[in-house]
């Protein structure tokens, strides 16, 4: 993708199509986004993100591993605590953009279109 165009000068043929492939599929679980969402605040231990997902400690740390091994967390240990941060940013966009879109298609007309008094705003959407 080239940042000053917003284009992508990929084709078809592309020999990174079967790594995307494999990174939408990394994403394409419930668990692994909302670990996602909860590490775009910051870095947090294991049992923090297991409290925020609502899974159990060893799912998310399954999950984790999966998100390691696609390099999009990364770890920190603090004595005998893991720390987990998000260290790739377009998967942080992608999760975004996703839940984003998911909203307009479930709600019709989300929240952030509307105004204040509840009319339907046209100048956009804020994120």
């Amino acid at each position: 993708m080239r940042e000053d165009m917003k284009t992508c000068s990929f084709g078809v043929e592309s020999q990174y199509v079967e790594l995307a492939a494999e990174v939408f599929t990394l994403l394409s679980d419930a668990t692994r986004i909302r670990i996602i969402l909860a590490l775009r605040g910051g870095e947090l231990a294991v049992g923090e993100l297991a409290e925020r997902v609502g899974k159990s400690p060893t799912t998310v740390s399954q999950h984790l591993a999966k998100l390691r091994w696609g390099k999009i967390v990364a770890t920190r240990q603090e004595g005998t605590r893991v720390f987990y941060s998000l260290i790739d940013e377009h998967a942080r966009e992608l999760v975004t953009h996703a839940v984003f879109q998911a909203e307009h298609v479930v709600d019709g007309i989300p929240p952030h279109h509307r105004g204040p008094d509840g009319s339907i705003s046209t100048t956009g959407a804020a994120e």
